[in-house]
């Protein structure tokens, strides 16, 4: 049995109101809303209010709006394109209403659903492009919260880029057949280097691109994004690195980059996992480096996705290097690195006055050799170390630090797949830390967090990593004591 989707009451639909006339009334916070909404048009906003509080003016203040202080007339509609009762008073507000629908013209009566023509939507605005969100009132905060997160994921340099296409689109349709070769330019314009270009606030060079694509001198170039997908939850990518994604032609990913945020790529974006993880090197740097560099050249938007920050024991500085030499543009996206996410699931403060001033990023690697890196010391005089990818030289790791002249008692946080859903979270003294080496199960990116500061994390949700282990930790050590 097919299910029907469910029918709107409301027909969504953008009214031309340029150059011509809003009537609001009203005193208050309401109809400084509805203001501010039309502001967002070029209509000519008339303001009717007897009495204008004090947000109404405030508002009409930074519009640049003069109201008319007058109390509500019906002649004051008669040359009204839509008008808006937003009175506070719900039979003057239908008044209203009746005397805009007996001259035919739209109204809206704040908070009276059947005394609405029409409903005003939460609105995206980046003209001339316009995302009208609606519920048609069943939930007005679903629709501001909806509006926001599509804010968030459009550049703010879009209404540019539309305008820009505005200029190219006689010429477009003059120079280009109807079809493939019309769409195939506008995909281009819209993601490659006229985009980029825009972002960038350069627009002399955007009109070049544009220029050189509609004449087809030369083919378009392509270009490379090392983007940080952070410690693994999807909700912590940033802003930019999912405007990437979305842009993308082509995504590489490591192993530790989880499905769900390699799926918030383009549906047809070409997906190449290239492992990247400890027993799992599906292909080795150069080849990556190899990869980049020829789908770059083929003209390709390239997403080189990596767990964490890619300038964070990422090997970000290899593949820059390729890029570099091979004269593929590229730009890096900043992702949060593991440690503080690990951090953030502790309640962890990483930097504590007067007990740890600095912070250390190393891998538990870097104490398996036979000399003691400089950062050793910095932990003796306070400084937070966060090890990364630790589990398996976690011995090696205790014994060099306590023989360097960390107290074999000092606290230890450890964290599976930081910020995840499916985290894992221990507690430790240095001491018996080389019981984590035993813990086989841990088989996601574990962060070990060691220094005088993790004494005041959150230990509720935490676990011993050693058996017989004590479930408290011990009191913070100021660097005075």
């Amino acid at each position: 049995m097919t299910t029907q989707p469910a029918q709107l009451t409301t027909f969504p639909a953008f009214m031309r109101v340029d150059g011509k006339t809003v009537a609001i009334f009203g005193n208050g916070a309401e109809a400084a809303a509805k203001a501010r909404l039309v502001a967002n048009t070029s209509a000519a906003i008339a303001v009717y209010a007897d009495a204008p509080e004090a947000e109404l003016k405030d508002s009409l203040t930074r519009l640049g709006i003069e109201p008319v202080i007058a109390a509500y007339a019906p002649h004051q509609i008669d040359d009204a394109t839509l008008v808006f009762a937003a009175t506070g008073d719900a039979a003057m507000d239908r008044m209203i209403v009746a005397d805009a629908r007996s001259r035919k013209i739209p109204a809206n009566a704040v908070d009276q659903p059947e005394f609405c023509d029409f409903l005003t939507p939460a609105l995206v605005n980046r003209a001339p492009v316009a995302i009208a969100i609606g519920t048609e009132g069943a939930g007005p905060v679903l629709a501001q919260m909806i509006r926001a997160r599509i804010d968030q994921m459009l550049s703010p340099s879009l209404g540019v880029l539309a305008r820009l296409a505005q200029d190219y689109r006689v010429a477009v349709d003059r120079l280009l057949p109807r079809g493939v070769a019309r769409r195939r330019f506008w995909r281009r314009f819209f993601e490659a280097d006229v985009a980029t270009h825009v972002d960038n606030g350069d627009l002399s060079l955007a009109r070049r691109a544009a220029t050189r694509m509609l004449r087809g001198r030369e083919p378009v170039p392509g270009h490379v994004w090392l983007v940080g997908a952070g410690p693994g939850a999807e909700d912590l990518l940033t802003l930019r690195a999912q405007r990437a994604m979305m842009e993308a032609d082509a995504i590489v990913y490591d192993a530790l980059v989880p499905e769900t945020v390699v799926a918030l790529g383009r549906r047809d974006a070409e997906r190449i996992s290239v492992g990247k993880r400890k027993g799992c090197h599906s292909k080795s740097q150069n080849e990556i480096n190899e990869l980049l560099v020829r789908l770059g050249r083929e003209g390709k938007r390239v997403v080189r996705l990596k767990s964490g920050d890619p300038l964070v024991f990422g090997r970000a500085g290899e593949e820059m290097a390729a890029l570099r030499d091979a004269g593929v543009s590229f730009e890096i996206v900043p992702g949060i690195t593991s440690a503080l996410a690990a951090a953030a699931d502790f309640e962890l403060p990483l930097t504590l006055r007067g007990v740890a001033s600095s912070l250390v990023f190393t891998t538990g690697h870097d104490l398996t050799g036979a000399a003691l890196p400089d950062w050793a010391r910095l932990a003796v005089s306070g400084a937070t170390l966060c090890v990364y990818m630790g589990r398996t030289v976690a011995a090696s790791v205790a014994s060099r630090l306590i023989e360097a002249g960390l107290p074999a008692d000092m606290t230890v946080a450890i964290v599976e797949n930081a910020s995840r859903g499916d985290r894992r979270l221990f507690h430790s003294t240095l001491a018996d830390l080389p019981a984590l080496e035993h813990r086989s199960e841990l088989a996601g990116p574990v962060m070990v967090v060691i220094g005088d500061a993790v004494a005041g994390a959150s230990f509720e949700q935490s676990t011993p990593i050693a058996a017989g282990q004590p479930s408290a930790a011990p009191a913070i050590r100021t660097q005075a004591a």
